[in-house]
């Protein structure tokens, strides 16, 4: 797993042209957030704010957002959380939990921007299948 990285933050109306390593620009006018990916591979990574994107917490000092940021369009494929301003790196996702997490995520949007009511329950992400030794083996 990488080092953890601490990340300064800019609140911002607009985003700038130049995009700085390790800094993430908030424009609460436009209710996103936008960074280069930690892992350094350059591509801008856009966290929109809102019911069924992320989530932002500003404690006066640092920056959180949730839920985790998966860059899976990305050739890096990174994946991490922010918090406290510093990145968390996370494990990788399997191709299976990716597809699942995005078709929660398009039954969330959906619900709500409808405002469908649906039976099934939306309020926690389907959980990730470990192998079946995961299981049993003690670590």
């Amino acid at each position: 797993m990488r080092k953890a990285t601490a990340l300064t933050h800019r609140f911002v109306e607009f985003i700038p042209d130049v995009i700085e390593e390790g800094t993430l620009y908030l424009s609460m006018e436009y209710a996103t957030v936008i960074h280069k990916c930690c892992c350094g591979c350059g591509k801008e990574v856009v966290t929109p704010l809102s019911p069924t994107d992320w989530k932002l917490i500003f404690d006066g000092k640092t920056i959180s957002l949730h839920p985790s940021i998966g860059n899976w369009s990305f050739p890096c494929r990174s994946h991490y959380w922010i918090k406290n301003s510093m990145v968390q790196w996370a494990k990788q996702w399997s191709q299976e939990r990716i597809a699942a997490a995005r078709a929660y995520d398009r039954r969330v949007k959906e619900r709500y921007f409808t405002g469908s009511e649906q039976d099934d329950d939306l309020t926690t992400m389907p959980a990730r299948k470990d192998s079946w030794w995961k299981k049993w083996w003690p670590w």
